[in-house]
C-alpha cells in the first residue's frame, strides 16, 4: 500500500499547456502500464496542447468550469463531471474562459504524446449536449 500525502508532491508548471496551468504529479506508475495521479489546475481559459494517450484517461472535475474538446465536438464540465478518453483519442482540456478549473486525471499504459497547442479559444461548446 502506498499513501500520498496532499502537499507532498512538488507542484510544477507544465510546456505543454496555453495559459497558467500547476500540475502536481500525485502518483506515477508503481508498475509497468499500471495508473498515474496528477491534479491539475488551470487558471482563467488555460488549457491544454492537444494530445493522446496510449492507454485510457479518466478526468475527474474537482472546481470550476473547464472544456474538454476532441476533433469533433467541445464539451462544458462542471464539478462532480467525469471524463473518458479512448486510448489514442487526441483531445484537450482546460478551464474556460473567465473560470478556474481542477481535476484529477487518471492514465493507464504510460506519458501522453503531444501535438501543437489548440489554435484558438474554445468557443461554441456542446454544454447543451450533456
Amino acid at each position: 500500500m502506498k499513501v500520498v500525502r496532499r502537499g507532498e508532491q512538488p507542484a510544477q508548471r507544465g510546456t505543454t499547456f496555453t495559459g497558467e496551468v500547476t500540475l502536481e504529479r500525485l502518483l506515477e506508475a508503481q508498475q509497468p502500464g499500471g495508473v498515474s495521479v496528477a491534479r491539475v489546475t488551470f487558471r482563467d481559459g488555460a488549457r491544454t496542447h492537444w494530445h493522446t494517450h496510449p492507454g485510457e484517461q479518466v478526468l475527474v472535475i474537482l472546481e470550476g468550469r473547464g472544456i474538454v474538446g476532441n476533433e469533433r465536438e467541445q464539451v462544458e464540465v462542471q464539478p462532480g463531471d467525469l471524463v473518458y478518453t479512448s486510448p489514442g483519442e487526441k483531445h484537450w482540456h482546460g478551464a474556460a474562459p473567465g473560470q478556474t478549473m481542477v481535476h484529477l486525471s487518471i492514465t493507464t499504459a504510460g506519458p501522453a504524446e503531444w501535438y501543437g497547442p489548440v489554435e484558438q479559444p474554445p468557443v461554441g461548446t456542446a454544454s447543451d449536449q450533456q
